[in-house]
């Protein structure tokens, strides 16, 4: 406890500390290196509070949706849009589709229960994300001059995105098929920066501002976006 905030310590064989406030409660975390006393950690802290009292303020300000239950008139994002849902129930094959009157056309079986609804719904987001990553992470790749041996999409319920430097392997949240592109395009480059920067100290915040220097604004817009009810932030 640190002038009356909770704060989750965890130690690593890192050089730098780093401080995280997550969503949706603004908890704080810290990642300390192995050799870094108790004292040093609290001044540390301390020396963030105004930073971290805003963050938590804003996550508290911030818009939520309630659990989804993917039926006829919920809202659901995509690509940064507003969505309703429309539950068709069929015979036929799983699908999804787009109408232009800003609906989300799900087909199901007749009998299909919450967990298949969504299931078939993020089988068709997963899809939409890996058709548009190849173009972006190939010019990316090229402006920043680093070269990912692999990379794919999974849910996680802590990151927008995850590096492995040594395997050169990228990992992005399912999540930002639902954001605008240019918040998955920040994470991608947020990612390939990694490559040439282990740490997000000053080397690496350079970097950013070469190759994106909007990425503050795009990140910021990434962490104001509706939060779910299991929701992360960056």
């Amino acid at each position: 406890m640190v002038s009356g905030i909770t704060v989750e310590v965890v130690r690593k064989a890192i050089k730098n500390l780093h401080l995280g406030v997550y969503p949706p409660n603004g908890r704080v975390r810290v990642a300390a290196p192995e050799a870094m006393g108790d004292e040093a950690i609290r001044l540390a802290v301390i020396g963030k509070l105004g930073w971290i009292k805003k963050r938590q303020t804003g996550f508290a300000d911030q818009e939520r949706q309630s659990p989804r239950e993917y039926v006829t008139g919920e809202t659901h994002y995509y690509r940064g849009k507003r969505y309703r849902i429309k539950v068709v129930y069929q015979n036929g094959p799983a699908l999804v589709s787009i109408s232009r009157l800003s609906t989300i056309n799900l087909y199901v079986k007749v009998g299909s229960d919450t967990a298949r609804r969504e299931r078939v719904l993020y089988d068709w987001y997963r899809c939409r994300l890996k058709e548009v990553v190849p173009e972006l992470l190939a010019k990316w790749e090229r402006i920043i001059g680093v070269q990912t041996a692999a990379w794919d999409v999974k849910r996680m319920k802590t990151k927008w995105g995850t590096c492995n430097i040594k395997a050169h392997r990228i990992w992005l949240n399912l999540e930002l098929v639902k954001k605008p592109v240019h918040c998955l395009e920040y994470i991608l480059v947020h990612e390939l920066v990694h490559l040439l920067e282990r740490n997000h100290n000053d080397r690496f915040t350079a970097l950013m501002d070469q190759y994106m220097p909007l990425w503050p604004q795009y990140r910021d817009e990434l962490n104001r976006a509706p939060l779910e009810h299991g929701e992360w932030e960056y």
